[in-house]
């Protein structure tokens, strides 16, 4: 029977962060990080852009960072939130280069600070076009040399396990799936941090990678825990449409603060139209100025046009877009790159205060999957990889003032199914997640959803899903499924509510 005093579900950014803050703090704590897959398959080694950081300030400063946060987020971000987290940016900042973390730099020895849409100053710093990587990289290296760390790959959190004490629910521990010995078993904690990423393979087009399935919403929404803002799906503006590829590839934000244009088919820019700032709009504006000209022209895509600027500075500047890019016979100095809008972050989720922690005891989210105040309707370009930093800081100094309060359960739990079936069954429910994607996409994307109608077609994939299992005890693509379709009900109900709350004000 397994025991560990945290574990952490996931291995992005939020949770080796905090995993190395409390480890280097607290060794006398011990610590599991379990992931689904390899520890390096995350959203944040696909990360581009990089971390958007006030460091000069002379001509920016934290006050305008905070009102670009809050202009992005439309009114819905908590101000308190967003101001400790723009304001913790330089010493997260720090903490990231002493580890060894490179970001690029002039040759004056200075930070090379990108510009991205909605930012009203250079403040992004970036290692090329593969910032996310660089930092997943340092941080699993440092990991791996804590001896009270242990890192299990491999291994699916399949549900939590609650007490209640005083009319509280507790998180006590949790069931998970051993890939490599095929069993499900039990393991009890005294903290689990949930830093499960998104939920962006809910859709048709999205640059999130295939584990991105809403796992960490699904495990605390069943646990009890608040959902919220699940509406707010952030679509990027340029991922490349290219071979109906799910995950699709990321043009990062930055290659439009470098000077690219967004142009329809006659070649012409359009977003003028839209918003004064044209390329440097939001996200969302630009994202929703796409698909009305797409509709409007009944054409499957745009395209982004890079043949004005320097072919040398380019390329070394997005080594790893233009190498993409010529794979696939498109050379950015003399062709236009098609483009379309792709599910890219999901600004809701487990909701949480300011220091990671949910509304069941012991149990802390941070990263993507939480709802944190600080992106509001639509997150900020770049302040993703901060938010999980800052977070990652909250939660562990929380987790240092508060774990000695807890002590391990005394119950001992047998998991309901010993041994997990894995048949060879993920093509049929490769076809249930297509038949999900394109249903979620159409609703979404729609002007006028049909709330009653998505949730009976979703409890017809679910009838479907557990059709399968049936035939068998329990499967991984059954679990996974799953937690897609509880993401997808709640995205759904969510926007079901807004929409009433609009009519009724």
């Amino acid at each position: 029977m397994l025991k560990t005093d945290i574990l952490i579900v996931g291995s992005g950014i939020s949770g080796l962060f905090f995993a190395m803050k409390t480890a280097k703090k607290r060794p006398d704590l011990s610590i599991v990080i379990m992931t689904k897959e390899t520890a390096q398959n995350t959203n944040t080694q696909l990360a581009q852009g990089g971390i958007a950081v006030v460091t000069d300030v002379v001509k920016d400063s934290f006050e305008q960072h905070i009102r670009d946060t809050l202009q992005s987020g439309d009114g819905l971000c908590e101000r308190e939130i967003v101001e400790m987290v723009v304001k913790q940016a330089p010493e997260r900042l720090k903490e990231l280069v002493e580890i060894g973390t490179s970001f690029d730099q002039n040759e004056k020895g200075e930070w090379n600070l990108g510009l991205e849409g909605g930012h009203s100053q250079h403040r992004i710093l970036h290692h090329k076009d593969s910032s996310g990587l660089e930092i997943e990289k340092k941080l699993l290296k440092i990991i791996r040399g804590f001896p009270n760390i242990k890192l299990l790959e491999n291994h699916m959190v399949i549900d939590l396990c609650t007490e209640t004490k005083n009319d509280k629910p507790i998180c006590t521990g949790a069931f998970f799936y051993n890939k490599k010995h095929n069993t499900i078993k039990y393991i009890r904690t005294r903290t689990i941090v949930l830093c499960t990423g998104g939920c962006g393979q809910l859709f048709a087009h999205t640059t999130n990678p295939k584990i991105a399935t809403g796992d960490g919403i699904a495990l605390a929404a069943r646990a009890g825990a608040t959902i919220v803002d699940m509406q707010y799906i952030q679509f990027h503006p340029t991922a490349l449409a290219s071979g109906g590829k799910n995950p699709m590839f990321l043009i990062s934000e930055a290659v439009r603060g470098y000077g690219a244009h967004i142009v329809n088919e006659e070649g012409k820019r359009f977003l003028f139209k839209y918003d004064a700032r044209a390329e440097l709009a939001t996200r969302d504006v630009v994202s929703n100025a796409i698909n009305k000209e797409l509709q409007s022209s009944s054409k499957k895509h745009v395209f982004l046009d890079c043949r004005h600027l320097d072919k040398n500075s380019f390329y070394q500047q997005f080594p790893v877009i233009t190498s993409h890019c010529n794979e696939l016979g498109i050379k950015p100095e003399k062709d236009l790159i098609p483009i379309v809008p792709a599910a890219h972050y999901q600004c809701g989720g487990i909701k949480v205060d300011k220091n990671g922690v949910t509304a069941i005891q012991n149990l802390y989210a941070i990263g993507e999957c939480a709802r944190t105040g600080l992106h509001g309707k639509n997150r900020l370009a770049s302040n993703s990889l901060l938010e999980a930093l800052v977070f990652a800081h909250q939660a562990s100094e929380n987790v240092g003032r508060t774990i000695a309060r807890f002590t391990f359960t005394s119950t001992i739990l047998i998991p309901k199914f010993p041994k997990i079936h894995y048949p060879n069954d993920y093509n049929a429910f490769d076809i249930l997640k297509k038949e999900l994607q394109q249903l979620m996409t159409n609703f979404y994307t729609s002007e006028h959803r049909n709330f009653d109608l998505a949730s009976e077609e979703i409890k017809k994939l679910n009838s479907h899903a557990i059709s399968f299992t049936e035939r068998h005890e329990i499967t991984i693509p059954f679990i996974e499924f799953s937690n897609m379709l509880t993401a997808a009900l709640l995205i759904i109900m969510q926007c079901k509510l807004e929409t009433k709350e609009m009519c009724e004000s």
